[in-house]
């Protein structure tokens, strides 16, 4: 079998190391890759990035299942021309692609089907944004309308900040086109889950779930990021937790979804804010999360491919998956600067010296002669198993030790759930 994966970030390696550990998985091409895909085994890197080129490659090689981790490449399209082309590839079609690259979209879809979320209003110029603000409650959360590679999220203490942040989005850009239009919803407190999910159109299977942390800074401060680690399985989702998101969120999407006639095989990722009042949907992915993929996908024993397979012939409803036990803990090492400017070109080491319980997916990092340098703001990412969560986010961290590169970051409260006192009726996380 030959499998095509479409990125060069660290869900995208995470997603070659998994395949590679099939039997039925002869050949791995990664477009464009990182240093990291280089180096694994059954894995090439071809320097494409076009899509009218990626297809044609993928008719030329006979390739028999593409993934697309690009959020940008979804929303241009580019599972409709593969199908067209008479290629398989996993993934939403255009239309099912704006729940992810139009935040107002997903609002108004989420309101009409009567998915938990919070309130909120859609504004596409400036004048209008800042009148609402003047008698809005603060906090309040400020959402770029299209992608902006997982920043485009101002959340505003005050009314302040709120039109300083107006002013960034849609009067100076900071997210280019992103900003055209503005999202302003009702802050909501609680705790972030992650869930990925696989649909074919009748049915959507979750994963296991998984925590980001978002912020760069430990205690979630500063800036938003593309995230700067997560831990798998999220111990707040509980088994009563798993059961208002089934009826409040993923039912509802579905009915959406079919009564929309948005029907695909491909993956829905479901970020989620727990608190008292329940569970409640922030927004859609319509791909593989980046960096839960990297959590989540050690602990699956189910063969990948069947799954997707499963996913293509709309047989999802007869999928099983099996899990291991225990626990992963990521950690993402960044470049000092990020997310905003940084330096490239620090040549990484260490890279050999992990455990066998641990790996080094790479995210930002090319390969310089016979040296491995960062290219990317977020650089690698330091995943490991454990037998419990302590355990392995003590790996994690431990192996991180053994990394270097010049202006190294990283957040250290990664998986810390200290302080947090409801967390010993949460027992049954999923």
């Amino acid at each position: 079998m030959k499998i095509l994966i479409i990125g060069a970030g660290g869900r995208e390696h995470a997603l070659a190391w998994k395949f590679a550990q099939e039997t039925k998985v002869n050949h791995i091409y990664v477009a464009p890759g990182n240093a990291g895909t280089a180096t694994e085994a059954k894995c090439e890197n071809i320097a494409l990035t076009a899509p009218d080129e990626l297809k044609q490659f993928a008719l030329d090689a006979q390739v028999d299942l593409t993934i697309v981790g690009s959020e940008a490449l979804l929303a241009e399209g580019i599972v409709d021309d593969f199908q067209a082309a008479g290629l398989a590839i996993l993934g939403p079609h255009q239309r099912a692609a704006a729940l992810e690259s139009s935040k107002a979209f997903a609002k108004t879809f989420m309101q009409k089907y009567g998915v938990k979320t919070a309130d909120y209003q859609v504004f596409t110029d400036a004048v209008s944004a800042r009148a609402y603000l003047q008698a809005a409650d603060y906090p309040i959360v400020l959402k770029a309308d299209g992608l902006a590679a997982g920043k485009g999220v101002i959340i505003a203490e005050d009314k302040a900040m709120a039109l300083a942040a107006v002013d960034a989005i849609m009067t100076e850009k900071i997210f280019n086109d992103a900003g055209d239009k503005l999202v302003i919803e009702q802050f909501i407190q609680g705790v972030e889950a992650s869930l990925l999910c696989f649909t074919d159109g009748r049915t959507i299977l979750p994963l296991k779930s998984a925590k980001d942390h978002k912020k760069i800074g430990e205690g979630e401060t500063g800036l938003n990021t593309g995230g700067m680690g997560v831990i798998c399985p999220n111990p707040y989702v509980t088994d009563d937790v798993y059961s208002a998101f089934v009826s409040d969120i993923l039912a509802p999407t579905l009915s959406g979804l079919q009564t929309e006639q948005i029907e695909f095989s491909g993956v829905i990722f479901f970020g989620l804010m727990i608190n008292a009042d329940g569970v409640y949907l922030l927004e859609y992915n319509m791909r593989m999360g980046d960096p839960e993929t990297q959590a989540v996908l050690p602990l699956l024993n189910t063969p990948l491919t069947d799954l997707i397979q499963a996913a293509l012939d709309k047989q999802l409803d007869t999928m099983t998956l099996d899990w291991q036990s225990g626990a992963t803990c990521c950690v993402v090492a960044a470049a000092n600067g990020y997310p905003e400017s940084y330096r490239k070109g620090d040549v990484i080491t260490g890279l050999n010296g992990l455990d066998a319980q641990s790996h080094a997916f790479i995210a930002g990092a090319e390969k310089r002669g016979a040296e491995i340098v960062t290219s990317g703001g977020r650089v690698l990412n330091i995943l490991s198993r454990g037998d419990s969560l302590s355990d392995a986010r003590r790996l994690a961290y431990e192996n991180l030790q053994k990394i270097h590169f010049d202006g190294m970051v990283y957040r250290q409260d990664i998986g810390d759930l200290a302080g947090m006192t409801d967390l010993a009726d949460m027992t049954d996380a999923k």
